[in-house]
């Protein structure tokens, strides 16, 4: 369930219409729904009560303080790949105790950043990383709490680009060699074992390749336990999916995904951690477009819109679905099919094709739903287009989160060298 919805057939963002904030902040534009998010949230937490878990807001899915701030005051973590990232949850009122850092590429620079903060945890992801974490907490003269991210080799069954949990994918550590990892682990001065991480891929549909990993976890647990490391954290990762085609079979709902986890690991008296990001965020944001033209092709109609793969990478990367409707509602207006793409001189800035809508015109406004997990964290400035707005909503207020960039203040980032200066 979301907070986007028709009044008077005109779209709104809980209590605001959109072409209100259209008006007033222009388009193409973020709006995210605080009702939302924070619902979103709970409906996770709850399916877990009976655990008590951990529960870290996924970073990279996004990353705006206004965003990280709610998740905050509803009691949630971090999960964070970056020194940036990891600095916007400290800056946004996430304890540092509450904070994992996940990620292959780790500096000893981000190391430490995140020692110095006091994070919870490292999640590591090769034998290198430990060496230079290792190094860097015995310089500091701490101990650096240590997960080692295990790669179960299972097939989540999602886009390969989005998969991380099978043998060839570059995340985690082999599962074959988790014994003399862990016997490095302890070897090592400045390092300290504390759990086991997983996460096997993004958007998953089906409880099964979960339930496969988990049980693979507690057996590790409980061998990792009988060779005298002191397992004490299990971090689940994240991964369920949310439905992004209306007329497609919904993912299982989180009280489903809970009870399945209560049944594979509700005896194994382990703190449980997750880091969903997706789930909570991105059916709580929409990207607001406008039509600039419609366009009579060689047998086929396309809307070119004012939004682009530089706002919206996901179709473009992913071939990614993302429903569309007008922001004023027409029942009567008659039907059209046609392929909605952007202005970026790319045959890739295409966000659907052949699909159903009411015929549109120049000037009026639609959404792309489903927009609020990896959308403006992705976005970029190609074709020297400025990045666009951000807006959140609660109830019938609205806040300018992230203010649209100039053109001037896009441009001013260039500098000349010394000898293209003329004096």
């Amino acid at each position: 369930m979301d907070h986007f919805t028709y009044k008077n057939d005109i779209l709104h963002a809980e209590d605001v219409a959109l072409t209100t904030i259209a008006q007033a902040v222009g388009t193409p534009v973020y709006v995210y729904s605080h009702a939302t998010l924070t619902r979103h949230y709970r409906v996770f937490r709850d399916a877990f009560k009976a655990l008590n878990p951990l529960i870290c807001f996924a970073v990279k899915a996004n990353s705006n303080q206004a965003v990280l701030a709610t998740l905050a005051r509803e009691g949630a973590g971090a999960d964070v790949v970056s020194k940036g990232e990891l600095m916007r949850a400290l800056r946004a009122g996430i304890p540092a105790e509450k904070i994992v850092f996940s990620g292959v590429g780790k500096t000893a620079d981000e190391m430490e950043y995140a020692l110095k903060a006091g994070i919870k945890q490292f999640n590591v992801e090769s034998e290198p990383e430990l060496e230079v974490l290792s190094a860097v907490a015995t310089r500091m003269e701490q101990t650096a709490p240590v997960s080692i991210r295990v790669n179960p080799d299972v097939d989540a069954k999602t886009h390969a680009k989005i998969s991380t949990g099978k043998a060839e994918n570059k995340f985690g550590i082999s599962w074959t060699r988790v014994d003399e990892i862990y016997a490095k682990i302890a070897a090592l001065p400045g390092l300290v074992a504390t759990g086991v991480d997983v996460h096997i891929g993004s958007q998953l549909t089906d409880l099964a390749p979960f339930r496969e990993a988990f049980i693979r976890v507690v057996d590790l647990v409980k061998h990792l336990r009988a060779n005298g490391h002191d397992i004490r954290h299990i971090d689940l990762g994240g991964g369920l999916g949310i439905p992004y085609v209306a007329e497609e079979k919904a993912p299982p709902l989180p009280a489903e995904y809970g009870q399945m986890v209560i049944d594979v690991l509700g005896d194994l008296d382990c703190e449980l951690i997750f880091e969903p990001g997706r789930l909570i965020a991105g059916n709580a944001g929409v990207l607001l477009t406008e039509v600039i033209y419609r366009k009579e092709g060689e047998g086929k109609t396309f809307y070119i819109v004012d939004a682009a793969m530089n706002d919206l990478a996901r179709p473009a990367m992913y071939d990614a679905h993302h429903d569309f409707f007008p922001v004023k509602r027409d029942t009567d207006a008659e039907m059209d099919v046609a392929d909605f793409v952007g202005p970026i001189c790319e045959s890739g800035d295409t966000f659907a094709k052949g699909r159903k809508t009411p015929r549109l015109q120049g000037g009026d406004l639609m959404i792309m739903k489903s927009c609020g997990a990896y959308g403006a964290v992705m976005s970029s400035t190609y074709n020297t287009r400025p990045l666009v707005a951000e807006v959140m909503v609660k109830g019938d207020q609205y806040a300018v989160i992230r203010p649209r960039q100039s053109l001037e203040e896009l441009i001013s980032l260039d500098c000349l060298p010394h000898w293209e200066i003329v004096s």
